[in-house]
């Protein structure tokens, strides 16, 4: 059954490199939000005479937040669509907390969870501490506001239940806070895929 499957958690947690490792082993299609709404944000935060590189402020949240979930909404589920099997990034907060959204979204395209298999991989870290070392470690541009504003975005570093109408089963939360190994990625595959598919993945 064709997968889609969501790469979830706060910034600076590892949800990307964990997606990314699993889809070069699997040759899964990604869906990175922050990779696919970039061209469009700076553009729009440009015309808006706002700072292009903000990722966190009440403009660029209204000019481009739901924007770019909308693009790689839209990008994942052509390729479900397919048949192919669609790994998607991005907090999904607001997402999340609707029973709804993926019902709506899945109609979109014909399907349902009867034929479409979906995932959430969230991936977190232990403390406070922890995201604030490795958000500061890779050194982007586009995390300058939460680090100079760290008591405000902290809040934002919690672990959310997913409010969709899928199994528990189907929900696995993944603590990063140590180096990232083998034995976890495989860990995860084994999540989304069941031993006949890792054979051939």
């Amino acid at each position: 059954m064709r997968k889609l499957v969501f790469f979830l958690g706060p910034a600076g947690a590892g949800k990307t490199t964990i997606a990314k490792a699993l889809a070069k082993r699997s040759r899964a299609a990604i869906f990175d939000m922050d990779t696919l709404l970039r061209p469009a944000a700076v553009a729009l935060m440009k015309l808006a005479g706002q700072d292009p590189e903000d990722r966190d402020s009440i403009t660029y949240k209204t000019l481009c937040r739901d924007l770019g979930y909308r693009i790689t909404m839209d990008a994942a589920l052509e390729n479900v669509a397919l048949g192919s099997d669609a790994f998607v990034i991005g907090p999904f907060t607001k997402e999340t907390e609707s029973e709804e959204w993926l019902v709506n979204e899945l109609e979109a395209i014909g399907a349902s969870v009867a034929d479409v298999a979906v995932k959430v991989v969230f991936v977190h870290l232990a403390d406070q501490t922890s995201y604030y070392e490795r958000i500061q470690e890779r050194g982007s541009s586009l995390d300058d506001w939460k680090l100079t504003n760290w008591d405000e975005f902290s809040r934002t570093l919690i672990v959310r239940d997913i409010k969709w109408d899928i199994p528990a089963s189907s929900v696995l939360y993944v603590d990063n806070s140590a180096p990232l190994t083998d034995d976890r990625i495989t860990s995860v595959a084994r999540f989304i895929y069941d031993d006949s598919e890792l054979d051939v993945k």
